[in-house]
């Protein structure tokens, strides 16, 4: 017991750790189009919290499974820097989300997905939620123009499809839709946001999948 428990606790600081760089590094890259260095603030304390209760829950979850728990973690690693570029500058680079897409492919193939069962007899589900998903979430986002449903977070719902499975993603976005009308309800009552105002769907989209990953079979 205390052993899982100091595996938890030692994973949950090094999340919070890589959080602090994804924060600092997204400060500076993409660079700034004034050349601007964003100093810590809100978004830093967010990034950090992110980082610590991805890695901790997600190894708390899977630690049994020293595998699939690598497998896991490299993902859960790179939306932590998603999450930080998307916070500090609405943005989520090609050279990251791309990447996720035939990896999460690959360890379904592979047979090392823990969410997968079956290898890729197994993948039909993935793959179907690869391609469902990210049409109907951003075929209704096209009349409210551009920013509405970046590509970018289309292209990270692919790789989520295939990482998660149909059923997990679905799930793991409605808990992500729970989330998004909790905090916009606290930032409109407190007026730090506006109904006009732009936020980000993408850090959003990243909690819902890392919830995804904690769901039961």
């Amino acid at each position: 017991m205390t052993e899982p428990t100091f595996l938890v606790a030692v994973a949950a600081l090094a999340g919070g750790a890589w959080g602090l760089v994804a924060d600092r590094l997204a400060a500076r890259w993409p660079a700034h189009d004034d050349g601007s260095v964003r100093p810590m603030d809100w978004r830093s304390a967010a990034i950090v919290a992110f980082g610590a209760g991805s890695v901790g829950l997600v190894t708390r979850e899977h630690g049994a499974d020293p595998a699939g728990l690598v497998v896991l973690l490299v993902y859960v690693v790179a939306l932590i820097l998603l999450f930080a570029t998307d916070l500090d500058q609405r943005l989520l680079p090609d050279v990251i989300t791309l990447p996720l897409i035939p990896y999460a492919a690959a360890v379904g193939l592979l047979g090392i997905n823990p969410l997968i069962e079956g290898g890729w007899p197994g993948m039909v589900g993935p793959l179907v939620a690869a391609i469902v998903v990210p049409l109907v979430a951003y075929l209704p986002s096209i009349p409210f123009g551009p920013g509405a449903l970046g590509l970018g977070d289309v292209k990270l719902l692919v790789s989520m499809g295939l990482l998660l499975g149909f059923v997990r993603e679905l799930a793991g976005l409605m808990g992500g839709a729970i989330v998004v009308v909790v905090v916009l309800g606290i930032l409109l009552a407190s007026r730090r946001i506006t109904r006009r105002s732009y936020v980000p769907f993408g850090p959003f989209l990243m909690i819902a999948a890392v919830w995804a990953m904690l769901l039961p079979a």
